[in-house]
């Protein structure tokens, strides 16, 4: 699985907002500078999770981006997936919507058990676990695999 610069920077973006929740609107610049973001770049996944409904905007010079529910209640996956459509898919296609056959039939399978996995744990971890700093621990238990930090 490949998480892109769009999804990493969104899930950045929406840290820097989880963390200043109570503050009010933060600009756009602010997350830029804070996250080290292009700021147009920027501009534009705050555009898409806006519309997708994870954050609220308002013009001016008290204006600014702010979470649309509480951090709790949005995880990674909600971001990820707004900003990047499906968490996992082969060649762009749901795996549900793939189809193999001879010895390749079983690959189904394991592309729906990827998922499942990968799904597990984006949308067990929400804005405000990271925010915190206090991963749930079974998420904490996979990073501290013996096998996690090395490259195969």
């Amino acid at each position: 699985m490949r998480i892109s610069a769009r999804a990493d920077y969104a899930v950045r973006a929406a840290l820097q907002l989880a963390a200043t929740q109570d503050a009010g609107p933060v600009k756009a610049e602010t997350i830029a500078d804070g996250q080290d973001i292009s700021h147009k770049f920027l501009e534009g996944i705050l555009g898409d999770m806006r519309r997708g409904g994870l954050v609220q905007s308002q013009r001016g010079g008290n204006g600014g981006y702010w979470l649309a529910r509480p951090a709790d209640s949005i995880s990674v996956a909600d971001v990820i997936r707004c900003v990047d459509g499906p968490l996992v898919s082969v060649r762009g296609v749901r795996p549900p919507e793939l189809s193999y056959t001879g010895p390749a039939e079983s690959l189904l399978t394991l592309w729906i058990a990827l998922r499942a996995n990968v799904r597990q744990v984006l949308d067990g971890v929400s804005l405000a676990d990271l925010a915190a700093g206090k991963l749930p621990a079974e998420i904490s238990g996979l990073a501290d695999a013996p096998d996690a930090w090395t490259n195969p």
